[in-house]
């Protein structure tokens, strides 16, 4: 039997403009969320680890009290969660203004080399994910005629690199989704966005040596997608490539 897993909803006031997030308890994730309620929206966000959606939960009561927010715990690997998700976020909202496909894992790897199932592995969780989600929403969203999608894609999306192997190829295949997804929905009144990042300060970069003013903040890559989301209704962007000043490490 599958072991429920625990929610947190704090319910405030109704039909304010909502964003779902995945992967949000830290980095680019946490950054756009909290940008987006800074903003005045309500936010669904889900992520793996129960204690970091605990402590998120704490955080998000004492600073953005007038928020409603909804907190699940999923393995975006599991498509069954997923989906489970999703019905979730609609049974407690009405609309969906923005979707933010973020959730995603990195492993280095040579494809001659690497572990027989890393393909596999980040294909669920890179590109499959963000598949399964876009795809629970896409009917409330086409009711509305409206809604943003941004994928987090990567610059790996764009050229090959040393190491890049199977992670290189998801990023590539989420970028093709986006396109894919930008050309089915421009008629419906629904933008779509890619948005590839080069190197963001994160809690993977610390012991590294290399310092944080080297690259980019998560808040940075928040900035773009708000920029971008408040364009007219007639404009669209519809690929974002961020890079650190000095260039890519």
């Amino acid at each position: 039997m599958r072991t429920q897993r625990p929610n947190y909803i704090t319910r405030k006031k109704e039909n304010m403009p909502t964003a779902v997030i995945t992967g949000a308890t830290k980095g680019i994730g946490r950054a756009i969320a909290e940008k987006l309620l800074r903003e005045g929206f309500d936010v669904a966000v889900c992520a793996r680890s129960t204690n970091n959606l605990r402590d998120l939960h704490n955080d998000w009561q004492r600073d953005f009290p007038e928020r409603k927010i909804f907190m699940q715990n999923v393995d975006v690997q599991d498509k069954i969660r997923v989906k489970d998700f999703a019905r979730n976020v609609l049974n407690n909202f009405s609309r969906i203004d923005i979707l933010v496909n973020n959730a995603g894992l990195f492993f280095p790897g040579a494809l001659a080399t690497e572990p027989d199932d890393q393909l596999e592995n980040l294909m669920q969780t890179n590109v499959y994910s963000a598949y399964h989600l876009t795809r629970a929403f896409l009917p409330t969203m086409k009711q509305q005629k409206s809604g943003h999608i941004f994928n987090m894609c990567s610059v790996a999306s764009l050229r090959a690199y040393p190491n890049g192997g199977a992670y290189s190829i998801t990023k590539y295949a989420l970028l093709g989704f986006s396109e894919n997804l930008r050309y089915e929905l421009m008629a419906d009144g629904i933008k779509v966005t890619a948005i590839s990042p080069g190197a963001v300060w994160t809690n993977s970069w610390s012991g590294s040596g290399v310092a944080p003013e080297r690259i980019m903040k998560a808040a940075d890559v928040a900035e773009i997608l708000w920029t971008t989301y408040n364009l007219s209704a007639q404009a669209t962007v519809e690929h974002i490539v961020l890079r650190p000043q000095l260039g890519d490490l």
